[in-house]
């Protein structure tokens, strides 16, 4: 994707480039879209572009960003604090304590199914 690599874009625009690119039914995490940038160390970068983007223009399915470990630490920008886990559920995957139950085989990332 040559829009991540073009320096005139904000990151966080990048990061909503990356994140509307995630499939249905998959998730991915703040430190995968992060390495996929090129700044591996801006994973909490990510969740504050998460956090925004709701303001966007454009829709961006944040929902689909969750931690390393499948847990949905960003529920409570969404403000009813079920919407995330009710939006993942709408798309096939089931959540339990708050948690995606077999993240693994869900798990999108974008420095493998992103061209560079």
């Amino acid at each position: 994707m040559d829009f991540a690599k073009n320096r005139d874009v904000s990151f966080f625009e990048k990061v909503y480039a990356v994140v509307r690119e995630i499939p249905f039914g998959r998730v991915t995490s703040y430190g995968a879209i992060a390495k996929y940038l090129g700044s591996a160390q801006s994973s909490r970068m990510v969740g504050w572009a998460m956090n925004y983007s709701h303001a966007t223009s454009i829709y961006v399915p944040a929902h689909r960003v969750v931690n390393r470990i499948g847990l949905l630490t960003g529920k409570r920008y969404f403000g009813d604090n079920d919407a995330m886990k009710q939006l993942l559920e709408g798309e096939g995957l089931k959540i339990e304590n708050d948690m995606i139950v077999g993240f693994n085989s869900f798990f999108w990332d974008p420095a493998k199914e992103l061209k560079l």
